[in-house]
């Protein structure tokens, strides 16, 4: 009798296992919109939110995406409009959740009310390795405890992207740690363009790199904590990255200029251009090292483009 019992209480604790693994907590209340459309020249996207909060503006699926799923955007594939459609969705995180269940919830919101279906794939494939350079790294320390300096957009106004949030925060948000900064000096044709990052960790970088070059990006620096990192880019570069501007995860605002190309970079030159990407790296003692390794696929399958109602 007391085997049979032990067996039952087994049996029920296995099914409350699969139960647990199988119906995530929920966002007690989601709101879901269609973005505002955004001025000429000038993009800003917030990811962030208080504690118990997620707050996303002007995001495309595809960001969404990549918060759910922890994959870089550059390893999701889809319908175009998973990256064109922008969306405001805010979301309140039930009491006593951790902050590690909120991908989970990201999960179930886009099933339920973009009715997604989504499945992984991993492949053997080019990627980039960030390794530091022979004469170490040249990083800037973040001040962890001090408020970050406000971003200036080319108006010359603050532009507000959102609290500081950070990695631990609701959906992993860059908030302004992490955030994205973006001003174009010059036009379409030519000048240059500063990127900026405050308080961002050498992993949240390689995610930037990855958009903007369509290629995996892998953090082996090793380097650990926080960092306000800069990068001058010419715009003729800029322009002929797969992920150009638009493939930025992140906050950001441009000042005008071009969006992404259709090019593809080879491997890190040693005597690349004075303004390019890879040159502006190996100016912080880093280095984009190129080599072979598997990358994690997501397949969006299907998805409704306008989401079903508040």
């Amino acid at each position: 009798m007391k085997r049979i019992l032990a067996g039952a209480s087994l049996s029920v604790l296995t099914a409350c296992a699969v139960f647990a693994q199988t119906n995530p907590p929920a966002f007690e209340v989601a709101s879901i919109k269609q973005a505002a459309p955004q001025p000429e020249g000038r993009v800003a996207i917030r990811m962030g939110g208080d504690a118990g909060r997620v707050d996303y503006a002007n995001v495309s699926l595809k960001q969404v995406l990549a918060r759910a799923y922890n994959v870089k955007q550059n390893q999701i594939s889809g319908p175009s409009w998973i990256d064109s459609e922008r969306y405001d969705i805010t979301a309140k995180v039930p009491d006593g959740v951790p902050a590690d269940q909120v991908p989970a919830m990201l999960q179930a919101l886009l099933t339920e009310r973009f009715k997604m279906a989504v499945h992984k794939e991993t492949k053997e494939e080019p990627i980039y390795a960030l390794i530091v350079g022979k004469g170490g790294p040249k990083l800037k320390k973040s001040d962890e405890n001090a408020e970050p300096p406000p971003f200036i957009g080319p108006d010359g106004r603050k532009l507000d992207v959102g609290g500081r949030g950070g990695p631990g925060g609701p959906g992993g948000g860059p908030g302004r740690g992490g955030a994205v900064m973006m001003r174009v000096e010059g036009g379409p044709g030519g000048g240059t363009t500063r990127m900026q990052m405050n308080q961002t960790s050498m992993n949240r970088f390689c995610d930037m790199l990855s958009n903007m070059l369509g290629k995996t990006v892998v953090d082996m620096t090793e380097v650990q904590g926080s960092y306000d990192i800069a990068l001058d880019v010419s715009m003729e570069d800029l322009a002929g990255m797969k992920g150009g501007m638009m493939g930025m995860r992140g906050p950001m605002m441009a000042g005008g200029g071009g969006g992404g190309g259709g090019g593809e970079h080879g491997p890190a030159p040693d005597a690349a251009p004075s303004a390019s990407i890879f040159q502006a790296i190996q100016s912080l003692g880093l280095k984009l090292d190129p080599r072979k390794g598997p990358v994690e696929h997501l397949i969006v399958d299907k998805g409704d483009k306008v989401p079903t109602e508040n």
